[in-house]
């Protein structure tokens, strides 16, 4: 009986020493969806940032939510769909598809006088409160939307999009950087900028795009801002990224496995206990 009371005590004090676990809700777009989809990448992402962190910090188990193409406004209009679970943390990495899109981005006023999802300023407000009522002790950590260059999709050339460098229906996509910190400022939350402090600029998002030379028709590697004014035919061209054009991007949206690395770091410094 002595022995067994002792292997109880020793049992529950290892138990109670043992690190607890961390549950780590990540919502976002396809910037998360594809850490766990490498195939989707033609394989050229090794990790994401969620694979990165989870890995660095065993401790910390994640729970992918992003969703491939959506906006924050289709997160918040399916927000009770979503089966989302009570988490330790939430990180919240959303708004490059609203911009391209051309969703309305709103005001402050919309977040705080919670008008709903006309406005993406409006549908943060609905996701955010959601994750207050799953665990008002929770962390939640949002992340701005990081540069982008222009797009064009490994799997499909005629999916394409330009880059950050010029406006969308009137919108520049920083405009909707600047909500997130906006609401991150006001909700008194920490943000993750990636758009003005990642390092990740139109520059670096890819080391060449491969175009035809408009006079010779020849191919030719093309750097930024050179190839913005270079014409691009999704029918005819090549795939416009080979393997030697990744640099912080691998299609000039989506992170390279050095781009990752960039957001993992950058979501750990803000993640304070993480340690």
């Amino acid at each position: 009986m002595k022995k067994f009371l002792l292997f109880l005590v020793v049992f529950l004090t290892c138990l109670a020493s043992a690190p607890r676990k961390v549950t780590w809700v990540a919502i976002g777009d396809s910037i998360t969806y594809l850490n766990d989809h490498k195939d989707e990448t033609g394989n050229r992402v090794t990790k994401g940032y969620l694979t990165l962190i989870s890995e660095k910090y065993p401790r910390v188990e994640y729970i992918n939510k992003g969703y491939n193409g959506w906006t924050s406004i289709n997160i918040a209009d399916k927000i009770e769909t979503l089966e989302l679970q009570k988490a330790d943390v939430y990180t919240v990495f959303l708004g490059t598809n609203d911009w391209w899109q051309g969703k309305e981005l709103g005001s402050i006023s919309d977040y705080e006088q919670k008008t709903g999802t006309k406005t993406v300023y409006g549908a943060f407000r609905i996701i955010n409160d959601k994750l207050k009522q799953l665990n008002k002790k929770a962390r939640i950590i949002l992340i701005t939307p990081m540069q982008r260059g222009d797009f064009v999709y490994i799997n499909n050339q005629k999916n394409n999009a330009f880059g950050s460098y010029k406006p969308k229906n009137g919108k520049n996509l920083e405009e909707f950087a600047n909500a997130v910190l906006e609401i991150g400022k006001l909700e008194k939350i920490p943000v993750v900028d990636l758009f003005h402090e990642s390092g990740m600029t139109l520059e670096n998002m890819v080391n060449f795009k491969k175009l035809k030379d408009p006079a010779t028709g020849d191919y030719k590697k093309y750097t930024y801002p050179e190839y913005t004014t270079i014409p691009f035919d999704p029918e005819k061209d090549e795939y416009p990224y080979p393997p030697e054009a990744i640099h912080m991007t691998y299609d000039g949206l989506h992170p390279s496995d050095k781009g990752y690395t960039i957001i993992a770091d950058m979501v750990e410094k803000k993640w304070k206990g993480l340690r």
